[in-house]
């Protein structure tokens, strides 16, 4: 299975006791309709250290369903605990999911030799398409272009969410993968650094921007993929102050919100996330109406 465009990082709408279907469903036929590639259920975006696994185990079923096979849906399963990963991911397969997406262990710092046996060891036991997700600002460790390269003799293993925030990582990562796997996909894990990614050789991104701009988003990466550089290049210039005010503050804490003035949920996370400040609020509202995606008034404040 290769991934190529724009995959939505999507939100995990919650309610004061539970998780909101009806926004998750509403979500979901939107950024669909809106021309998404794939989604990606319960990763850093969805809240997923933060949901049991009873819930775990209904949003995957809702999110497959409701899909329906319209697009690729893939399911966060990762952690720092290979045997866990591995069982988590089963029980994506198991419930339908197209891929999973496994981070690098965090708190417990492995090293690249452990990192690649970790990625290899879930991949084969949970024989389900794998998107390997480097997040080093999260993890506190890096995986490196080289252990990716190794990691790519793996059939299943097929693609990279590359978020290192390194142009220069990124490019020996594609300069080295393309005489040895082809196919195998370089997905941006920053909105910022999406538009020069895809430049650079990679597929496209997994967006937190999406949730709230699918079709621009889709749009720049489209694009891009299809050599209209100029086109891409307005689009990102475009959407560069939202995609830098959706991570002012912790995300998804401030795409939460973003969300949430769109009308598809609730402006509610789970602790030890908050909702983002006063100053972040309107920075987001700003920048959000200078795209065309909120009237000038705030649309708590719109009658009818």
């Amino acid at each position: 299975m290769a991934f190529k465009g724009t995959g939505t990082a999507l939100v995990t709408p919650f309610t004061d006791t539970g998780i909101d279907y009806d926004g998750l469903g509403r979500l979901i036929d939107w950024q669909i309709e809106e021309g998404v590639e794939f989604l990606v259920v319960l990763g850093t975006t969805g809240e997923s250290p933060a949901v049991t696994e009873a819930e775990r185990e209904a949003v995957v079923a809702f999110a497959v369903k409701k899909a329906a096979g319209r697009v690729p849906v893939v399911i966060g399963t990762g952690g720092n605990n290979t045997e866990h990963a591995i069982r988590s991911s089963r029980a994506a397969k198991a419930l339908g999911a197209d891929a999973v997406l496994v981070v690098t262990p965090y708190y417990n710092k492995p090293s690249q030799e452990g990192l690649f046996r970790h990625f290899k060891t879930v991949a084969e036991a949970a024989e389900v398409p794998m998107i390997l997700y480097n997040v080093p600002g999260r993890t506190g460790v890096n995986l490196l272009p080289d252990t990716v390269v190794r990691l790519a003799g793996v059939e299943n293993i097929v693609a990279l969410k590359e978020a290192s925030g390194s142009q220069a990582q990124v490019d020996e990562t594609l300069r080295k993968l393309r005489p040895v796997r082809p196919d195998f996909s370089v997905l941006s894990g920053n909105d910022d650094q999406a538009f020069h990614l895809v430049n650079a050789g990679g597929q496209g991104v997994v967006s937190v921007l999406s949730n709230i701009a699918p079709r621009a988003t889709s749009d720049m990466i489209r694009a891009a993929l299809d050599g209209r550089v100029a086109e891409a290049r307005e689009l990102h210039m475009r959407l560069f102050p939202l995609m830098k005010s959706l991570f002012m503050e912790t995300n998804p804490m401030p795409v939460k919100y973003a969300v949430s003035r769109l009308g598809f949920c609730a402006d509610t996370l789970r602790l030890p996330l908050v909702t983002c400040s006063e100053t972040c609020r309107a920075q987001v509202d700003k920048d959000m109406r200078e795209c065309g995606l909120l009237g000038s008034v705030p649309k708590r404040e719109q009658k009818g």
